[in-house]
């Protein structure tokens, strides 16, 4: 067995989750330049394994259940995942025998962080929100520290163990070019530009309320990059069609995904960002002090992305619409209204940007390194 380091990362399901653990993992990697190893133990998926794979981490998987407040015939059937997975999470371990794990919470770190418990290997979670995941507020008593990135979460959990941090924020995402974007989208250097994000996986209620006004934008020739899913493209690209909107050549740039480097160029080029309200969004577009219109997934567990939307707009760092309210003429008006106003756009940035912490993954980094040293 080597004698290098070696640590456990856990999270998912989303970019929100997996991002910030590579984003940690590059830095415990320039930290320990005689080598570290790691292992991703989480839910199967297309995306985990892909953004692990590209970072050249490991992947094992476990079963999970979800925590739902709502009464749901999948809740007894996920009442057998857990125990399952807890079972696949002491075999994963026992195999790699990591010196600390880190999680970033969500339902597949749950096995992971109770069997690390069992083996008495010490863990790190971080929560990432305003208002702490269910995940890790039912962990926060099996853990030896915990990471938040908003000072409103501290309230969820024990202060003895507790830091504020913020939220890692991978490099290339905020060091992008507007000269790459350019030649990326065939961006007109005299036109604005408008970035739709919808989170790692695309968001439908927004894609379909941005399709909605698109004409109109190209009317008054504005350039649109809209990253809207993976599972999204087929969709969109056939609604586009319908409404005229050629998807080769013309002003709109429909992508199913933007990988690090690729959305570093497009925050870079970009006038406006439309977003969802998740935490890793908020904070990417923090780091490029871009003016921003969040638009809060209704359906976010705890409430969450509203909660991070209203605590970014009482600072004046976005401006937030509610996708039940989201008429054609509200969202252009919107839009034109931040277009129109150079100033205000770059007020809004400097305001948002107190949500970005660059030394984020170093402070996590930290305090993994001080479990490893324990």
């Amino acid at each position: 067995m080597s004698n290098l380091p070696r640590v456990v990362l856990t999270g998912g399901v989303s970019g929100g989750h997996t991002f910030p653990l590579i984003a940690v993992a590059r830095t415990l990697q320039a930290r320990y330049p005689q080598g570290i190893e790691f292992l991703f133990i989480g839910s199967e998926g297309t995306f985990e394994s892909n953004a692990m794979s590209a970072a050249g981490i490991p992947v094992k998987y476990v079963l999970y259940g979800k925590m739902r407040r709502y009464f749901s015939l999948l809740n007894y059937l996920d009442a057998f995942k857990l125990p399952i997975g807890f079972v696949q999470a002491l075999w994963h371990l026992l195999w790699f025998m990591p010196d600390v794990v880190f999680s970033k919470g969500g339902a597949a770190s749950v096995p992971v962080v109770l069997a690390a418990r069992l083996y008495r290997i010490p863990v790190l979670i971080h929560d990432s929100d305003s208002v702490a995941g269910r995940a890790n507020v039912f962990l926060r008593n099996f853990v030896q520290k915990i990471a938040i990135a908003y000072p409103s979460a501290a309230q969820f959990f024990p202060a003895d163990k507790t830091i504020l941090t913020g939220n890692p924020v991978r490099t290339e995402v905020y060091s992008g070019s507007v000269e790459s974007a350019r030649a990326i989208f065939s961006l007109a250097p005299e036109k604005k530009t408008i970035l739709i994000v919808g989170g790692s996986q695309g968001a439908r209620g927004l894609n379909i309320a941005v399709l909605r006004i698109l004409p109109a934008l190209l009317t008054k020739g504005i350039q649109v990059i809209h990253q809207v899913g993976n599972q999204n493209i087929g969709d969109v690209s056939a609604l586009a069609a319908e409404l005229g909107v050629p998807l080769q050549g013309g002003d709109y740039h429909p992508v199913p995904f933007l990988d690090p480097q690729a959305i570093g160029d497009a925050y870079a080029a970009a006038d406006l960002v439309i977003s969802r309200a998740g935490a890793g969004s908020i904070a990417e577009i923090a780091a490029n002090k871009k003016a921003l219109i969040l638009v809060p997934l209704p359906s976010a567990a705890n409430d969450e992305q509203r909660k991070n939307a209203d605590d970014i707009a009482a600072l004046g760092g976005a401006l937030v619409l509610e996708e039940s309210n989201l008429g054609e003429h509200l969202f252009l008006e919107k839009i034109a209204e931040l277009l129109n106003n150079d100033g205000l756009r770059s007020e809004m940035g400097e305001k948002l940007s107190v949500f970005f912490r660059p030394d984020a993954a170093e402070r996590i980094a930290d305090g993994v390194i001080d479990l490893i040293r324990q």
